[in-house]
Parts: structure tokens; sequence; C-alpha cells
């Protein structure tokens, strides 16, 4: 009886022993990770991020390709040339992006004219929206579990999720995006990141005259691409949302240059790049002009995957078109040297998360081995 008394006694020290091990271990871990998530000290305050949907780099930074006028359909080969041909490159490309070459190439930097072997590509072998959308925003490839478009819920941690859970930020994160699929890639149902995606109208008891106008507008609109709406409607709620509640992390993501590309409608394609370019330049001016964000937020404007590089393979992606690994990133803030166009250097998408974070004084950290900081876009 003593011997089992004593085994028992002996059981139970040792039970005691492991739990309290396990709380030394898990505060360790609490206080390492909180140790972690503080990064260098930053002048940005807010990030907004940007993607326009399979846009290329060649157009990013040589202007409209002639080459590829005669494949359009909507407007004329003349008044298309009128509008975005000049000889020049320098003219060419400040036609169809004036708020890329007079503002971001002047007071921020551009990655990715392969030209000046300025490299950016994604690390995921599937090429197209998805596994690029995961990439950029998990800052890991992951070509096991995302390789296709379909309507699954990211089993990845994403950036937006990990900065919403720092107290700073909590309930501070939000995403508009065209296509309907957004609210699976960032998992709104896990991280309860208010995602408005698709033909979603705003939603809520407070909304602002805009918002009931644009709700209006966007049930009335031509659904053009199935489920995915046009992009103006994404912008402008995207717009009305920070201006009612100043998010400190805004994400826009805009479809139309993908989907013009795929129907070879090359005219609708430059156009579509031409007014998102104009949208930025009026949130960057509304960002200035607040006191909220003015000098204190960070733009970074990229891509989800690139496209082919002649007439006949533009219009298309995936793992037949290498090309489409190609991509182009650009950034504007306070804590960004105004280096215009990068040369010799490369950089990946998976590096943008971290990026991303480490602009608001957070330091991304997740289960997956991910891509460092783009040392060049922040100031030591």
């Amino acid at each position: 009886m003593k011997r089992n008394k004593e085994h028992l006694s002996m059981n139970n020290t040792k039970v005691k022993n492991n739990i309290m091990k396990r709380i030394i271990t898990t505060l360790a871990t609490v206080v390492a990770l909180s140790i972690c998530a503080q990064a260098q000290k930053t002048k940005t305050e807010n990030v907004i991020l940007i993607t326009l949907d399979g846009m290329r780099w060649q157009e990013i930074f040589n202007g409209a390709d002639s080459s590829l006028f005669k494949q359009q359909s909507q407007i004329k080969d003349g008044k298309l040339k009128e509008k975005y041909w000049r000889e020049d490159v320098n003219e060419r490309r400040n036609v169809l992006l004036p708020f890329f070459w007079n503002t971001i190439a002047k007071e921020g930097q551009l990655y990715g004219n392969r030209k000046l072997n300025s490299v950016a590509n994604v690390t995921n072998n599937q090429l197209f929206s998805y596994p690029g959308y995961n990439e950029l925003l998990t800052g890991a490839a992951d070509n096991e579990r995302v390789h296709s478009n379909e309507k699954f819920y990211n089993p990845n941690i994403n950036v937006l999720e990990f900065i919403n859970s720092q107290p700073a930020f909590k309930g501070k994160v939000a995403a508009f995006a065209s296509w309907d699929v957004f609210p699976y890639i960032i998992n709104d149902k896990r991280n309860g990141i208010p995602v408005n995606s698709g033909m979603m109208n705003a939603t809520g008891n407070k909304l602002t005259e805009g918002e009931k106008l644009l709700n209006a507008l966007n049930s009335s609109l031509p659904s053009l691409f199935g489920e995915t709406r046009i992009d103006a409607p994404t912008f402008y709620f995207g717009f009305e949302y920070l201006k009612k509640t100043q998010p400190r992390v805004l994400y826009l993501s805009f479809d139309e240059t993908d989907d013009f590309a795929h129907s070879g409608e090359y005219a609708a394609y430059l156009n579509s790049a031409n007014y998102t370019d104009r949208w930025i330049s009026e949130l960057w001016s509304y960002l200035q002009s607040n006191p909220t964000y003015k000098n204190k937020t960070t733009l970074i404007v990229t891509c989800d995957h690139g496209r082919g590089n002649d007439s006949k393979s533009w219009k298309d992606h995936g793992q037949k078109v290498p090309e489409s690994g190609q991509i182009w990133m650009a950034c504007l803030g306070p804590d960004t040297p105004a280096l215009g166009e990068m040369k010799g250097n490369q950089i990946y998408q998976n590096q943008i998360a971290k990026t991303l974070a480490t602009f608001l004084g957070v330091n991304f950290i997740s289960d997956k081995a991910i891509g460092d900081i783009i040392s060049s876009a922040i100031k030591k």
C-alpha cells in the first residue's frame, strides 16, 4: 500500500512538473511572440495595399504596346494611338499612368523594369490569381494546397489578419475587392476582417450618403464579369469606408485589367489601367490632405501575376506561360527613400507581406518560411 501511495505521489509530482513546464514554455512563447511582433520604429502608421490583377510590367514601364493595337475591337486604331501612343517611352508611360510617373517615380520606388535588371517574380509555380494572392498576403507559396481559383477558405495565415490580431490594429483592417473569391482568400470566416467583394453592397446601420448612392448604382450596373463586379464600385466603396472609419490597413483589389486582357480587349485593358491610376491619385491626394494619414501612410501597389510578352500570349497566364511569373511593385510613403526606378535588384512576391507589416512596426511571423523584408524600400 505504501509503495502504491509513493508511486502515486511521484506520478502526481511528475504531472505537476509537466504542467509547470508547459505553462513556463507557453509564457515564454507568448513573450517571445510579443517581442517578435515589435519591429523597428517607422513613421508609417497606416498602409494602403492596392493590386491590379494581371497587369503586365511591360505597360507599367513602357506604356502602350503598339503591336497590340490591332487586336482590340472597341476603339479604332487611330483613336487608341492618339490617346496612348508616344514615340518616346517616357512620354508614353506617363500618358498611360501619370500618377505612377509624376509622383511615385519621383517620391517613391518602382521595382520590376527588367530592362534595367530590376527583376520581380512570384515564387509559386501556378502563375494565376488565387495562388498569387495567397503568396502576396501570406508571404509564402503553397503549391500543394493552393492550386486553383475555386472558392475554398485559405488555410494559411495572412498578414492582414496577423496585423489585425495586434491590439493597436484590432478592427482597423479591411479589404475591398472586385473578385468575389476574396472572402475565401483572406478567410474572413476565420478572422472576421470585413471583406466587401463581388456584387456586395455597403452594409451597416450608419451608411453615408455616398454609400447609399453606391449601393443603388451597384445594384443597377451591368454585370460584365459574372459575380465579379467592375472596378469603380470597388474603389468608391473602399474610399467611402476609409473616409468614414479611418482604417489603419486597407486593401483594394482591382480586377478589370485581367478580365479585359483575357478577352483580348487591349483598349479596355489600357483604359482600366489609366483610370485606376487616376483613382490612386485621388486617394493619395485625400490621404495627404487628412491629418490622420498625411505623412504617416505608405502606399504599396503591385499585381498577383504577369502575362505573356507577345501578341499571342499577352492575353494568357499560368504554367504554360512562364512570363506570367514576372511581376512589379511600386512603393510610396514616409519611410521609402525616393529612388525612383530601381536598378539591378531582385525581389519576390513573397517578400511583400513582411515588408508591409514592417512599415507598421510589426514583425510578421508565420508557421511557414516566409519571404524577408525588401530592405531597400524602408529607410534604416
